[in-house]
Order: structure tokens, then sequence, then C-alpha cells
């Protein structure tokens, strides 16, 4: 099969490639419904060592710079309380983690997540994670220029692999609330 973008050797359904992807992924990909077949979610290999995003695309074409999304993991304060969720960006963009994140939270301070917290509440490894599969109860925050992109090229939970989705998935998956300039 061939990507629907970039340039790889392996692209395959996810469904297919269940064991290449952590339980937390894997188990949302057995689950999925809604208007998209999760045939169309689309698992590339790829190589760790070149997960970063500039690196990636010199490997896999240059227009993956337009058409990839960083998914990461946020912490919001308020009181004495703390609230996790997830934001979804194109990776030309950062988070708007002061302004819109804070905002959308309703917390007096918002940082992104240390990395301990990041992987092991979402079961996922650092600079893999991923919207699909995250936990239910995590806001996921997406920027609306994603949904707005064809395909997007995100993490697959891992380091090694990404998956290739229709942009306009996002809103539907869990918790996901659409907001406009949360990628600056």
């Amino acid at each position: 099969m061939r990507a629907p973008i970039g340039n790889f050797d392996d692209a395959r359904p996810a469904p297919d490639c269940l064991g290449l992807l952590t339980r937390p992924v894997a188990d949302a990909v057995r689950a999925w419904h809604g208007d998209v077949p999760a045939e169309q979610l689309i698992y590339v290999d790829t190589d760790p060592e070149i997960a970063d995003t500039a690196i990636f695309a010199e490997h896999h074409g240059q227009e993956l710079l337009d058409e990839s999304a960083n998914c990461v993991v946020v912490s919001g304060k308020r009181g004495g309380e703390s609230t996790l969720a997830a934001c979804l960006v194109l990776s030309r963009t950062r988070v708007d983690v002061n302004g819109a994140v804070r905002k959308q939270l309703g917390a007096r301070k918002a940082s992104f997540a240390p990395m301990d917290t990041a992987t092991g509440e979402s079961g996922m490894e650092y600079g893999g994670i991923t919207p699909i599969g995250l936990p239910a109860h995590w806001p996921l925050l997406v920027d609306s220029a994603v949904l707005d992109t064809e395909w997007v090229l995100i993490g697959s939970g891992r380091r090694r692999g990404k998956l290739i989705v229709p942009g306009k998935v996002f809103a539907g998956l869990p918790g996901a609330v659409v907001l406009d300039g949360l990628g600056i």
C-alpha cells in the first residue's frame, strides 16, 4: 500500500498492525467507530532515530512539515487541583499554553506536563504521544487548522512508527474540543 502523504517503504492499515502499537493506541484502533473507517488510519514504519519533525521530513518528504501534527500533554493548575490535557497542533506551530490552553482549562497556571507524567499517564512513549488512545477523561484540545488538513501525520504511541489519518477524525475523538488559535 502507498501512504497518502510522504515517502514510506512500509505503509499498512493500522488495524493490521496492532502489535506494533502501544496498548492504549491498539485498543483505540480496535474499538474504532465513526465517520472514517479504521482502515483509513495508516501505520507507517519509521526509524526512531529520526523521529524529530525536521529530520523526519528530510528523509520522508519536506511536504510533511505542513502535514504533521504534534500532540503534547499539558497540566493546568488552579488552587490545589491539577488537570491533564492533550493539545494537537500542526508541527509548524507551537501550543499557546499561557493563553488558549490556560483559558480553556480554567487554570491559573498551565505548563507542559513532566515527561514521566505524560508517558506514565498516557501509556505512550515520549516523542510518540498521539491523540488516538489517550485517557478518555482528558480534554483533547485540537487546533482547527489540523482539521482543515486532508491527511495528518501523527505519533503512533511509540517513537518507532507514525500514523497518517484524515484531519477530520480529530474532532470526533473522546474529549475533543476544537479551538481556533491553539497553535501559534
